[in-house]
């Protein structure tokens, strides 16, 4: 979401919005409950590997850089090329539509205010979208 290259210390970021650290690390682990959770998430939870906790680390990292905070994604792997990452994987629309789904509720059940949810589920969307690499 922001260039974290030069970041003036006076910049309220998305990160700090949502609330720092904990807050992301709470985001994320409640989307990936959500898909072990709720059976309509059953067919993106089986894009994923059984176990999640790599998969739970590094949404985690990519988050925290992406809204504007520590880029601990890049400091262990690099550009993160989202895009590249997932062509392995089979995604259409109705995937990318429940890993936005999944988001959103998570985004709303950890309590992130309601306007930066707006503003993140704009952009979680325009993301999957770019993901999408098969024909519905």
């Amino acid at each position: 979401m922001t260039d974290t290259s030069y970041k003036d210390p006076h910049q309220i970021t998305a990160f700090d919005l949502a609330g720092g650290e904990e807050r992301v690390r709470q985001l994320v682990d409640r989307f990936y409950d959500l898909m072990d959770l709720e059976p309509e998430f059953a067919e993106l939870r089986a894009m994923h590997p059984p176990t999640l906790d790599d998969t739970r680390d590094k949404l985690f990292w990519f988050l925290c850089g992406w809204l504007g905070g520590p880029d601990h994604y890049v400091s262990r792997f690099g550009h993160p090329c989202l895009r590249s990452q997932h062509l392995p994987y089979a995604i259409a629309s109705a995937d990318r539509d429940q890993w936005v789904k999944c988001m959103a509720m998570a985004m709303e059940q950890t309590g992130l205010p309601g306007m930066l949810r707006e503003r993140l589920h704009q952009s979680f969307f325009e993301i999957a979208d770019w993901m999408r690499n098969r024909a519905d």
